[in-house]
């Protein structure tokens, strides 16, 4: 097991006024790399300061959204210190805090999984149009772990509290129709057809005024009080769990294909 993969790369495409970034990663389902991240913030730079992009349209290869973060990574972080674990997690945060800050509005094409970190990727998005056997998962509780990228944030911000609930403390799964109802998912489409969906739709939006959109995504940010200090929280307590035996058992378990022994007899 390698303690360090970073396979992923992310393609940027135009098609007119919308840019299309693709995560691509066939052998993890698009695990979030630090390439990846890397390459995902230069392009979201790109279209800000671009006034030919008038949005943007985030989506994975292969029939996958997004797996995630690396847990091959996760699994050695015995063996680093607390503040290089944040650092790792710091990277990921900044990438969804670029997403937040980015002025141009972006759409989430989702197919299959939207797992864990990808989830937290796809509520990142202003907009998400997903296909009707998409599944989403916070999965973090799964391996003992606890929401980052702004879940906690995102999910709170828009759904009752029970389904909140049930999704910060079971993991999921919760397919695109009961998003789409609880209005997380704004569009549900045939399966295999999200990306093309979400390119229509940015399309039309991107004919509209940038600079007022920019500005309303600013008051949009306000109006739910301070997304940076959640992530803080989410750090804070991500790492706090990844030094926690119950992560070092979920995490074990995943590799070894067995259910987790969280409270052992």
């Amino acid at each position: 097991m390698n303690e360090r993969q970073d396979t992923g790369s992310m393609t940027v495409e135009r098609q007119g006024r919308v840019m299309v970034l693709t995560m691509s990663d066939a052998g993890t389902r698009n695990a979030l790399g630090l390439k990846m991240m890397a390459d995902g913030r230069d392009a979201l730079d790109e279209a800000t300061h671009d006034p030919g992009i008038g949005a943007i349209v985030l989506t994975g290869a292969g029939g996958a959204f997004s797996s995630g973060g690396h847990l091959n990574n996760l699994y050695h972080h015995g063996s680093r210190s607390r503040s290089e674990n944040r650092d790792g997690i710091e990277r990921f945060h900044g990438w969804v805090r670029a997403m937040r800050e980015c002025p141009k509005p972006i759409v989430a094409a989702v197919e299959g999984p939207a797992a864990g970190a990808g989830f937290s990727l796809a509520l990142a998005c202003d907009l998400i149009v997903a296909a009707e056997d998409a599944q989403f998962l916070t999965a973090y509780v799964k391996v003992g772990l606890t929401a980052d990228g702004g879940a906690s944030a995102s999910l709170a911000r828009a759904l009752p509290p029970q389904l909140y609930a049930e999704l910060m403390l079971t993991g999921g799964p919760v397919d695109a129709a009961r998003l789409h109802a609880a209005g997380v998912v704004n569009r549900v489409t045939a399966p295999g057809q999200a990306l093309a969906g979400a390119i229509a739709w940015a399309t039309t939006v991107a004919e509209g005024p940038s600079g007022a959109m920019g500005r309303a995504k600013k008051l949009m940010e306000l109006a739910y009080g301070s997304f940076a200090t959640q992530l803080a929280r989410e750090s804070d307590l991500f790492v706090e769990a990844l030094h926690h035996g119950e992560a070092k058992e979920g995490i074990t378990a995943f590799f070894e294909k067995r259910p987790p022994a969280f409270h052992k007899r």
